[in-house]
C-alpha cells in the first residue's frame, strides 16, 4: 500500500497485511491493515506505527512524503504491537531523542515493552500540541481497548484518529467508507462484537463526552480498515447501537456434535424456535469460527447451546466457545442448554452453570439420551417454542 493523501499535507502511510487469519482467536479472512498517519506542517508528526513485521514497508512509504528524520514527534496512540511494534526501528530511523507523546498509562507500558530508553512525555486528557497552522488535542479513552488508550484529533482538519476504535479487519486498495460502500458493515460489526463488545458501556460515555465537547468530525481514521469520511456519523450511530445491545426476536443456537443426535436435536430446536416467529441462526462450531458465531449473538436476544457429554464433560469446541464469549460479556441475553448422551450427561448442567456465570436469564435444559426418538423430537421442538415464547415476551416487535 503506498501513501494516500487524506487531506491536505495528511498521508496515511499504514500496510496491509494481506495474509493474517487470525488476530488472537479472531478470525480474519480477509486481513487487515496497520494504519498511521504523517502530518506535515512547520512541525512534523508521525501517529502510530505498525507490526514490527511491516517497519521496513512503514518507513519506505513515509520516504515517499519525506526523509523520516524530519519527523519532530511520534505519537503513540495505543500500545498494543500490531500500533507499537515497529516503534524502535522508527525511532532509530528519525532519531531516538525526539519526543514520543502518549498517554500517562501508554508512558507505563511502552516504559515496559522497550528496553531502549526513549523520549516518552505522557499527555494529560485535552493537552494540546501545536504543529504550526495545526493543532493536535490529545483525548483519553481509557479501556477503549487498553488502559492506555488515546485518540488524537486534528482541530483544524476535524479528523479524529481514533486507534482501534471504529476499526474494522479489512485489506484492501479501498480506502474509504464511500468506497467501498455498506459491504464494510459486517466487518465493523465483528470488530465491535469481539473485540469492544466488554466496554460497551464506556463506548455509550466516551460519545456522551465528544458530544458535550462540541467537537466537529468531518473524517473518523481507525488503525484498522477503511476511514469514514463520507458520514462518520453512521459508524458513531452503529457504535451506540451495538453498545446498547438492544435485541431482536433472534435465537443463535450453537452447537456442536458427534454422531448427530445433539445435531437431530439442533435441528428439532430451530424448528420450534421458527415456528413462534423468532430469527434462528444456526451455527454448527465446525464449521462456524467462534467469532463469527459471537457477530451473531450481538443482537440476539437468545443463545441456545448444545453438546453431547464427552468424558463426563463438553465437548472441546463448546468448551472452548464458552470460554471465549465469557470474556466478552454480552449482556441481557436469555440462556438455554441441550444436549445427547451416552451413560453419564453432564454436558448440559456445564454449560448452565457457564451461562448462568455470565447472568444469562436460564430456560431449564433438555437432553435425549443415546438418539434421539420421535418423542425426544417432539421434546426439543416444544423446548423451541417455549425458548420463542420467552423471547417474544421480551422484545417489541
Amino acid at each position: 500500500m503506498r501513501p494516500v493523501e487524506i487531506a491536505k499535507g495528511i498521508y496515511d502511510v499504514g500496510v496491509n497485511d494481506w495474509n493474517i487469519q487470525d488476530f488472537h482467536g479472531y478470525s480474519t479472512p480477509l486481513g487487515t491493515s496497520y494504519n498511521a498517519f504523517l502530518i506535515v506542517d512547520e512541525k512534523v508528526a508521525l501517529v502510530d506505527t505498525v507490526k514490527k513485521e511491516f517497519a521496513d514497508q512503514l518507513i519506505a512509504n513515509i520516504e515517499k512524503v519525506l526523509d523520516p528524520r524530519k519527523i519532530d514527534y511520534m505519537i503513540s496512540n495505543h500500545t498494543e504491537m500490531d500500533h507499537t511494534g515497529s516503534l524502535a526501528r522508527v525511532m532509530h530511523r528519525i532519531g531516538e531523542d525526539k519526543p514520543v507523546y502518549c498517554s500517562k498509562m501508554g508512558f507505563k507500558n511502552l516504559g515496559l515493552h522497550f528496553p531502549q530508553k526513549l523520549n516518552y512525555q505522557p499527555v494529560t486528557d485535552g493537552q494540546e500540541l501545536r504543529l504550526g497552522k495545526r493543532t493536535l488535542a490529545f483525548l483519553e479513552t481509557r479501556m477503549l481497548h487498553w488502559p492506555d488508550s488515546m485518540f488524537t484529533y486534528i482541530k483544524e482538519d476535524q479528523i479524529l484518529l481514533s486507534s482501534d476504535a471504529f476499526g474494522q479487519h479489512f485489506a484492501g486498495f479501498e480506502k474509504y467508507d464511500d468506497v467501498i460502500g455498506d459491504a464494510i458493515m459486517p466487518h465493523a460489526q465483528k470488530y465491535f462484537a469481539n473485540i469492544l463488545l466488554p466496554y460497551a458501556p464506556l463506548i455509550v460515555k466516551l460519545v456522551e463526552k465528544v458530544t458535550q465537547m462540541g467537537l466537529p468530525i468531518r473524517m473518523i481514521c481507525p488503525d484498522h480498515g477503511v476511514l469514514w469520511r463520507k458520514d462518520p456519523g453512521k459508524i458513531i450511530e452503529a457504535y451506540v447501537r451495538w453498545s446498547k445491545q438492544t435485541p431482536r426476536r433472534k435465537a443463535v443456537l450453537v452447537y456442536d456434535t458427534m454422531w448427530h443426535s445433539t445435531e437431530q436435536m439442533a435441528d428439532a430446536i430451530g424448528a420450534g424456535l421458527h415456528a413462534e416467529g423468532v430469527s434462528v441462526r444456526p451455527m454448527y462450531l465446525r464449521k462456524w469460527h467462534r467469532s463469527d458465531v459471537l457477530t451473531e449473538v450481538l443482537d440476539a436476544k437468545a443463545v441456545v447451546v448444545g453438546s453431547p457429554t464427552l468424558n463426563n464433560g463438553l465437548f472441546p469446541t463448546v468448551s472452548d466457545f464458552l470460554t471465549y464469549m465469557k470474556g466478552l460479556k454480552p449482556q441481557g441475553k436469555i440462556g438455554a442448554a441441550f444436549g445427547s448422551y451416552g451413560w453419564s450427561g453432564e454436558a448440559t448442567k456445564l454449560i448452565t452453570r457457564e451461562l448462568e456465570a455470565m447472568q444469562f436469564e436460564m430456560l431449564e435444559p433438555v437432553r435425549q439420551q443415546y438418539v434421539p426418538a420421535q418423542k425426544g423430537l417432539e421434546e426439543s421442538f416444544e423446548f423451541g417454542r417455549a425458548i420463542g415464547r420467552r423471547i417474544c415476551d421480551q422484545v417489541p416487535e
